[in-house]
C-alpha cells in the first residue's frame, strides 16, 4: 500500500524532525554535523525555502522551515538521501541511517510558531548539551534563525 502523500500549503510552516536509526547517533563528530548542514543550506537555496529555527542534536534533528511552491520532499530527501550515503562512507558502514522518515507537522497559528522557534533552540540546554543559555550562545549546532530567500 502506498504512503500518502504529506499535506503541502506554499509558505506553510512545518517542524520538520529526524532521527537516528533504534535512535543511535548520527552526528557523531563536527564532520558530520557541517556535510548535513551543507546539504541542508543548498537545497534551501535550491527550493527557495527559508529555515528559521534548527537543531542538530547527537541522534536527531529539528527544523521550522518556510516552503516555498516546491514541497518539503524536494528539500528534505536529497538532504537525508546524500548525507546518509556520505556518512556510511564516512563510518565505514551500509545500511539505514534515519529511522522512519522524517516527521512534518504543519504550523497553523502564530504563538505556536514562537513557542516552536524557542523550544527547538533550547533543545541542547534541555537534553543538557550546554549547561544554561549562556553557554548556548556558543554552541554551533542551533540557531533561531536562518534564512535563505534575499528579502
Amino acid at each position: 500500500m502506498p504512503r500518502i502523500g504529506r499535506l503541502h500549503i506554499s509558505g506553510g510552516y512545518y517542524h520538520v524532525i529526524g532521527r537516528g536509526l533504534e535512535r543511535r547517533f548520527i552526528f557523531n563528530t563536527n564532520a558530520d554535523k557541517k556535510d548535513f548542514l551543507i546539504r541542508f543550506g543548498e537545497n534551501l537555496t535550491r527550493v527557495g525555502a527559508r529555515c528559521l529555527a534548527w537543531a542538530l542534536m547527537s541522534n536527531h534533528y529539528h527544523f521550522l522551515i518556510q516552503v516555498s511552491e516546491a514541497p518539503l520532499a524536494k528539500l528534505m530527501a536529497p538532504v537525508l538521501g546524500g548525507f546518509a550515503g556520505s556518512y556510511n562512507r564516512r563510518h565505514n558502514r551500509c545500511g539505514y541511517v534515519f529511522q522512519n522518515r522524517y516527521n512534518s507537522i504543519l504550523i497553523d497559528a502564530d504563538a505556536y510558531l514562537l513557542e516552536l522557534v524557542r523550544y527547538i533552540h533550547l533543545n541542547p540546554v534541555r537534553a543538557r548539551m550546554v549547561t544554561d543559555v549562556e553557554e548556548l550562545g556558543t554552541y554551533p549546532w542551533t540557531r533561531p534563525c536562518w534564512n535563505s530567500r534575499k528579502t
